[in-house]
């Protein structure tokens, strides 16, 4: 009997050290697997990560950093909805830990970002596991900063400036965190702090571009034209394209100093031969400084908009066309490019204005009605004065339309009581 007890100790022994044996086998495939998944992530080869995070899962089923692990390798390869599964266990598994949370906040975010039918529901959760995130640590700028960027997304303004100020408290030198306050503030209507944010971020990240364009914008809405030049001079200097040399010469332009804007235009045909919206913006200017009856603009205005119309071109380049081949009287060639336009989509409804006027100088009376008719169609007679509705309403009447004709010399003469034309037109209608 007593050999018997002392067999069943020894194989209560045996096993016991048997099942320790096991757990640290276990223990250690665990660990093996897990590092063999950091390494892969850290090479960003996320199927291996995905694979090797998977088998120390099913080794150890209530891991939070495996689950953790693998949800950030499937939001890596953008798989959304499996990194979410796995982000939520990882927090369901650790009431406590930020990370999850934070992951699944950016999970919410770039989905927000690139699915714009679900953007709302995506920001606002986001929102709600940023805010998750910043109760377990409320002294963390980057957590900060992420909720409040969130809430911006989500039309949260007034929480978004809170979270960022807060971070800002946290971390005074955050360049992002002042950009996006920076936004925020002018969404709130309050374009003075606005300025002071954004001018924060440009001393501590010069070459943050957007915020520069943000700053660029709002000096223009605020009709500071040098400050915006500033800025506008240094994009195009830390980022050279055609686009930032236009920008700035519209920048000049705005500021009213026309002959720098064509001066910068002129050396941006220089730079970029083949961009051809150089070349109209160039014949802009040119037409607006030779609406004075300058021929030398004039010349200049006709030479760079024929560069812009070589080949395929707008609607908007074929106007500017035509007008330049009016000023220069070529009436013939002016019409036939501003008939043109008007085929060309989107179709500028300055193009039937101006087909207008050079078909009537070529005695195609009919043609200059119909063009005026089909102005009058596309632009809000609000934005019309009282002479050139009166023409409009000629134009009708010409066509047949009486009634159409009686309509718009009562809105020429709601504009203006005393026009003769108008007068003349509504004793002949009766």
């Amino acid at each position: 009997m007593k050999r018997l007890f002392g067999i069943l100790l020894l194989v209560a022994a045996a096993s016991g050290v048997a099942y320790g044996l096991l757990v640290t086998q276990t223990e250690s495939s665990y660990r093996g697997f897990v590092e063999e998944g950091d390494a892969a992530l850290a090479r960003d080869d996320s199927n291996a990560a995905i694979e090797a995070f998977s088998v120390a899962i099913s080794l150890k089923s209530d891991s939070m950093a495996a689950h953790l692990k693998r949800g950030e390798a499937y939001r890596r390869r953008g798989e959304y909805e499996a990194a979410m599964r796995d982000l939520r266990r990882a927090a369901d598994l650790d009431p406590l830990a930020i990370h999850p949370r934070e992951l699944l906040g950016d999970v919410h975010y770039k989905i927000g970002l690139t699915d714009g039918r679900s953007a709302p529901v995506s920001f606002a959760k986001a929102v709600e596991r940023y805010a998750q995130s910043v109760a377990l640590d409320d002294r963390s700028a980057r957590l900060q900063y992420k909720l409040g960027l969130a809430s911006y997304r989500a039309g949260l303004t007034m929480k978004a400036i809170r979270a960022l100020r807060e971070a800002l408290n946290l971390e005074p030198r955050f360049a992002e965190a002042h950009y996006v306050l920076g936004i925020c503030l002018r969404e709130a209507d309050q374009p003075e702090e606005a300025v002071r944010s954004l001018e924060r971020a440009v001393a501590l990240a010069p070459a943050l571009l957007p915020v520069r364009e943000e700053l660029a914008d709002l000096y223009e809405k605020l009709r500071r034209h040098e400050a915006r030049l500033s800025h506008l001079e240094a994009l195009a200097a830390l980022q050279p394209s055609a686009a930032r040399e236009r920008a700035l010469a519209n920048g000049y332009s705005s500021a009213g100093n026309l002959d720098r804007a064509v001066g910068q235009l002129a050396r941006a045909v220089q730079r970029y031969p083949d961009d051809r919206q150089t070349y109209v913006m160039l014949g802009r200017l040119w037409l607006q400084r030779a609406t004075g009856g300058g021929r030398v603009e004039g010349a200049k205005a006709l030479a760079a908009l024929q560069s812009a119309a070589a080949g395929d071109s707008t609607s908007e380049t074929m106007t500017l066309l035509g007008r330049a081949r009016l000023l220069a009287g070529d009436t013939a060639r002016a019409e036939q490019a501003l008939q043109q336009a008007t085929q060309r989509f989107p179709i500028a409804p300055a193009a039937f204005l101006y087909l207008a006027e050079a078909s009537q100088r070529r005695g195609h009376t009919a043609a200059a009605q119909r063009a005026l008719i089909d102005y009058a169609a596309l632009v809000p007679s609000s934005s019309l004065d009282a002479s050139l509705l009166a023409r409009i309403a000629e134009a009708h009447l010409q066509a047949g339309n009486r009634e159409a004709a009686r309509r718009v010399v009562r809105e020429a003469l709601e504009k203006e009581p005393n026009n003769t034309a108008a007068l003349t037109l509504k004793q002949r209608l009766g």
